[in-house]
């Protein structure tokens, strides 16, 4: 699709959804409290021994049409955060709000009805499909579970198959195996498409594609928000890629949030050590500002015995005893421009002699000392 027809068929796009039911002031997604932990078992009686904190009290919300990005280092409870919020996984406690209806309440809304108007596209395109099943099928068999006709299901899945690059009479009929990467993750995106959701979780997303067809996903990405007015979850460990498509970004660390805010403010000014210190380890293209030592060094603890207090302690430079004895809470944010990290440098009187009094805070200072 050329970029005149582009315009054009956004042109005619009716930014209002019938199915709002809370206004457009209403967070299209509020979590509260997520929190799981995968029991480890051991021993001659296989007793539960201990348990590892995938996700240990995420809160955060979600603004109608905006992308949220997620980043943070392999292992920190993005991919389990995003399963939480399809409810593939249970979480322990806390709650969801779709809409201003509670996920798995009474008088709420059901997890069946919330899967309907929340998809999510998985980092393994090829294990997301079913081999022996033509990915017209594939696309059309979420329908079809759903009520819709097999007639009615196939041509939806058609009409999906044109917007998102592929034809259908040509590529409708074959099997998995037989399309590239970046075909596969197209199908994977109309058949997260068919049930006209609301909400699309995107968990690694384009990390497997090569980067020339990562661009024309993206851009496919960009356009299919607008085209179908939709609200993103951009999960994801490439900071260049999270800052091209998102609005705001949430910075997870051992299964917590440490910060979260305007992408621009977010890469312009990190706040928390964690956070510039992963924007410091981007390459750059300049020769002359070659990074001769890495701005994070070492792997993140354990999360079956994270460390106590702030469990980013032991890898940060500014670290002080109020640290280690009291962890540090992420405040609550006041609107999606707000800008919070979970810091006690950033605490007023929090006992860190670096911390900010009642007049002007440090983050600068914070930035360019910690890259």
């Amino acid at each position: 699709m050329s970029m005149t027809e582009t315009k054009a068929a956004l042109a005619e796009v009716d930014t209002r959804d019938a199915r709002d039911r809370g206004g457009e002031a209403q967070p299209m997604l509020i979590a509260r409290g997520l929190k799981k932990h995968f029991p480890i078992t051991g021993g001659v009686l296989n007793r539960t021994v201990g348990h590892v904190r995938a996700v240990d009290g995420v809160s955060f919300t979600v603004m109608k049409g905006e992308t949220l990005g997620v980043v943070g280092e392999s292992g920190c409870g993005k991919s389990t955060l995003a399963r939480l919020l399809m409810h593939l996984i249970v979480p322990d406690s806390g709650e969801l709000i779709f809409d201003g209806d509670g996920v798995g309440q009474k008088d709420g809304l059901s997890v069946r009805d919330m899967r309907r108007l929340m998809q999510m596209v998985f980092q393994d395109s090829y294990s997301s499909l079913n081999p022996r099943m033509p990915v017209e099928d594939s696309i059309a068999y979420g329908k079809t579970v759903h009520g819709a006709s097999k007639a009615a299901a196939k041509e939806a899945a058609r009409e999906l198959m044109k917007k998102v690059g592929l034809e259908p009479s040509l590529f409708g009929p074959r099997y998995p195996h037989e399309l590239s990467g970046g075909q596969k993750q197209r199908i994977n995106i109309a058949r997260a498409l068919v049930l006209e959701p609301r909400v699309v979780i995107l968990d690694e997303a384009v990390s497997a594609l090569d980067k020339s067809v990562e661009a024309q996903v993206l851009n496919l990405l960009r356009y299919l928000k607008d085209h179908f007015n939709l609200t993103y979850v951009f999960i994801s460990h490439d900071l260049n890629v999270v800052q091209y498509v998102s609005d705001r970004v949430l910075v997870m660390y051992l299964g917590e949030v440490v910060e979260i805010g305007p992408v621009d403010e977010i890469y312009e000014n990190p706040k928390h050590p964690y956070t510039a210190a992963l924007l410091a380890s981007r390459l750059s293209m300049d020769p002359d500002e070659r990074v001769e030592e890495p701005p994070l060094v070492g792997d993140p603890p354990n999360p079956i015995n994270p460390p106590s207090g702030c469990r980013f302690r032991t890898r940060c430079d500014f670290a002080e005893k109020i640290c280690e004895v009291e962890s540090p809470a992420l405040p609550e944010t006041d609107g999606p421009k707000a800008h919070v990290c979970a810091c006690h440098m950033f605490v007023p009187k929090s006992g860190h002699s670096k911390a900010a009094g009642l007049d002007e805070p440090a983050p600068k200072t914070l930035a360019r000392s910690a890259s």
